[in-house]
Order: C-alpha cells, then sequence, then structure tokens
C-alpha cells in the first residue's frame, strides 16, 4: 500500500462550551443558557404544527396542489413532537435522579 492513498485527518476545531471571566469565575459562552435554548425548541416544535395544519387544511378545501409536501410537513412535524416528548422524559428522569439523591 502506498502512502499517497492515505490522507492526513487535520485537527477538528472545537468551540469552548465556557470560559473563565476576568474575576475566575467559569462565565458561559452562551449566556441565554438552557432555558432560552428550550424556549426556542419549543417554539420551533409549534411552528412545525402550526404548518403542518395549515398544509392540511389547503389540502382538505382543495387549495394544495402537492399531498408529497404536505404529507413530509406532517411527518416532521410528528417527529418533532416525538423527539420533543423523549426529552422532556430524560429531563423528568434527570430531574427525579436528583430528587431521589441522599444530601
Amino acid at each position: 500500500m502506498s502512502a499517497a492513498f492515505i490522507a492526513p485527518i487535520n485537527p477538528v476545531q472545537i468551540e469552548p462550551t465556557a470560559l473563565i471571566s476576568a474575576s475566575g469565575t467559569l462565565a458561559s459562552a452562551h449566556p441565554q443558557g438552557f432555558a432560552a435554548w428550550f424556549d426556542g425548541q419549543v417554539h420551533q416544535v409549534n411552528q412545525q404544527i402550526a404548518a403542518a395544519d395549515q398544509g392540511l387544511q389547503k389540502l382538505a378545501l382543495g387549495d394544495a396542489s402537492n399531498l408529497h409536501h404536505v404529507m413530509l410537513q406532517l411527518e416532521e412535524a410528528k417527529l418533532s413532537v416525538q423527539l420533543f416528548v423523549q426529552i422532556r422524559n430524560r429531563m423528568l428522569e434527570a430531574y427525579q435522579d436528583v430528587m431521589r439523591m441522599q444530601m
């Protein structure tokens, strides 16, 4: 085997998840935090559901010309809700685990 066929692997740039502030405390690189991210995800799932519902209404009224597009919107909304429910379940399990810890 010739070495000419082996390409080197370049190192991946990793963004820091936390920075040390001037006072020496740990400061988040993303100041909005988990609550803002979670709120954004709720909003995004809600938008997908609304878009799928609107597409379904157009299909029922005969205004939608592309059944395939409407079905894709419905399936995306369904998968988003399923994923969101799984995230919620994992968060609830983690909270319950923390609450069960003895101090």
